[in-house]
């Protein structure tokens, strides 16, 4: 059985998650109204991305007899200056999704909740990645400033993301 503390904060963090992806697919919406079609992709992926990961913690509830619920979302934010603006942002909340899971952790450590440190083992290697990308992403588009062939070389790029 997941106790009741590890099965609260695992739902608050499905709600996280799924802010997640309203977020990113905000984003996508406002890269597709500038016709940056290959970083609305990106973002779509990442919204698809996000999904995933709730339903990661919708599993583990499920699997160790704790029982999920569903939280209201917040209303994502819908506009931004710049490419350079939103993939700040994206930055910025990726850095409060790690916080969020190193608080999990700490939490499954308090409790002594091997299964759910294990588990978690994964999100903790996966932020990592989620802030190197987007990190890598601010920095290209600093380097381009506001050149427009830069941010289109960098859109179609952003197109091949699978």
């Amino acid at each position: 059985m997941i106790p009741k503390e590890i099965e609260k904060a695992f739902n608050e963090q499905i709600k996280k998650e799924l802010e997640s992806a309203y977020l990113y697919l905000s984003m996508a919406a406002y890269f597709d109204h500038e016709n940056f079609e290959g970083m609305a992709h990106w973002m779509k992926k990442q919204a698809q991305e996000e999904v995933n990961h709730a339903m990661k913690f919708y599993e583990h509830v499920n699997e160790r007899g704790g029982r999920v619920e569903l939280f209201a979302l917040s209303e994502p934010r819908k506009s931004w200056s710049s490419p350079l603006e939103v993939f700040k942002h994206v930055y910025e909340h990726e850095q409060k999704v790690t916080a969020s899971i190193n608080g999990l952790v700490e939490l499954a450590r308090k409790m002594n909740d091997n299964a759910a440190l294990v588990f978690l083992n994964w999100f903790v290697n996966e932020q990592i990645e989620e802030e190197a990308n987007a990190q890598k992403i601010v920095t290209l588009l600093e380097h381009v400033k506001d050149n427009i062939a830069g941010i289109i070389m960098l859109d179609r790029e952003l197109a091949k993301r699978e």
